[in-house]
């Protein structure tokens, strides 16, 4: 795998990291600001707005630009957000550099998942999106605890100078690794990419990711008082069992890349049956200590197997102008987590118990499982009237299962 590959991991360890480390944070900032709890809660809202508004805009209007160059302006754009969240002098200034700092989020992985691709052989394409992914999943291991922990001892704006330097260093490891002549944009430019957007394959990829992710952030959400209130756990235990999952998610994520390679059809089916499996089991895996440590592990794992997978999908949808449907598909995982979110916190209010959640997000799995079937469905009723090329990039071929261009 070539060096690139870690400029772009570096990257997705700055953006992971500032994306989750503000839930640890929220309390500092909220005794710092003088705000409530609820209200700096805001700021993780601002930051997901901000990936949804400029996962699409961004890659939209950088569409003909050479890719490095857009990968490392959009790594100046998260440099310059998180250094103004550590300046901000109060809440209003800091929900409005936290969106700043979402801006980038999405284009970044859309853009960076194409230039990933473009780098190496086609039978190592969804391997080469799960090692950029990496970063992303090492961040919950290592960059949310070591940030939250930097937060508490020197203040919450450190943290955020801390990510400032990790984009620095993914600056230059962009400038210095992903070579200069490699992955101009797209020939056919903002209207071509905006055609692509049109397809229906697209949306349903899309709508897969959003009913899949969905799943995981219905029970993620409330993953603390299911620890505490069903399984017993202490409070400052959490944590640990945080980046139990962080390690689940990474090794779903290296496992996915590698057997999407193969098969991504099963591998995406797969993923989502058992991701559906351990969240139908997670009220029962929650009577015990060990057995809800299992779980954590199991459900970032089986949710991050489909990662990569998901984000082929979409790619191959618009294999024509990719990096607008790439970076939506990122769009589509923020979505994701606010719905799955909303559909959670609906099953616990309604008194069906505090594992509820969970069982609400192996509804969203096998939602994502008839959806990813219909797309599948759709390609195969195309598939005798379309070219073999077509039929490559659309993921069906006669004699295999669907897979990469």
């Amino acid at each position: 795998m070539p060096l690139a590959l870690v400029a772009l991991a570096v990257g997705a360890f700055g953006i992971g990291t500032t994306e989750f480390v503000m839930m640890g944070l929220l309390p500092n900032v909220a005794d710092d600001l003088h705000i409530s709890i609820p209200t700096a809660g805001h700021l993780v809202s601002a930051y997901a707005l901000g990936v949804v508004i400029g996962a699409p805009l961004l890659a939209a209007v950088t569409a003909r630009l050479p890719r490095r160059r857009v990968l490392i302006g959009l790594m100046a754009l998260f440099v310059a957000g998180n250094a103004l969240s550590a300046a901000a002098p109060d809440h209003h200034w800091l929900l409005a550099a936290r969106f700043l700092s979402g801006l980038p989020h999405g284009a970044f992985f859309g853009v960076g998942a194409v230039v990933a691709t473009g780098l190496v052989a086609p039978e190592r394409k969804a391997r080469s999106v799960s090692l950029m992914f990496l970063g992303l999943t090492v961040a919950n291991i290592v960059g949310v605890p070591v940030g939250t922990a930097m937060g508490q001892q020197l203040g919450w704006r450190a943290t955020f100078l801390g990510v400032s330097a990790i984009g620095l260093a993914a600056i230059a490891a962009l400038a210095l690794l992903v070579p200069a002549d490699h992955g101009h944009g797209d020939a056919v430019g903002l209207r071509g990419e905006l055609r692509a957007l049109r397809s229906v394959p697209v949306w349903l990829a899309l709508g897969t990711t959003v009913a899949g992710f969905g799943a995981l952030f219905s029970a993620y959400s409330y993953i603390t008082p299911m620890l505490t209130d069903a399984a017993g756990y202490a409070e400052s235990s959490v944590t640990l069992l945080l980046a139990l999952f962080g390690v689940g998610a990474t090794a779903g994520n290296l496992l996915g890349g590698r057997l999407a390679d193969h098969s991504l059809r099963r591998t995406l089916f797969g993923g989502l049956a058992a991701l559906a499996l351990v969240l139908v089991l997670f009220p029962l895996l929650m009577g015990a200590a060990w057995s809800a440590a299992l779980a954590v592990v199991l459900l970032g794992t089986a949710a991050f197997v489909t990662g990569s997978p998901l984000q082929l999908m979409v790619m191959e949808k618009a294999s024509a102008a990719p990096s607008l449907a790439s970076s939506a598909n990122q769009a589509a995982f923020n979505l994701a987590n606010a719905g799955g979110a909303w559909i959670g916190g609906l099953a616990l209010a309604a008194g069906f118990g505090v594992t509820s959640p969970a069982v609400a997000g192996a509804g969203l799995a096998v939602l994502g499982l008839l959806v990813a079937a219909l797309a599948y469905a759709v390609d195969v009723r195309r598939a005798p009237t379309a070219s073999p090329g077509r039929l490559i990039a659309s993921g069906v071929a006669p004699d295999r299962e669907p897979s990469h261009h």
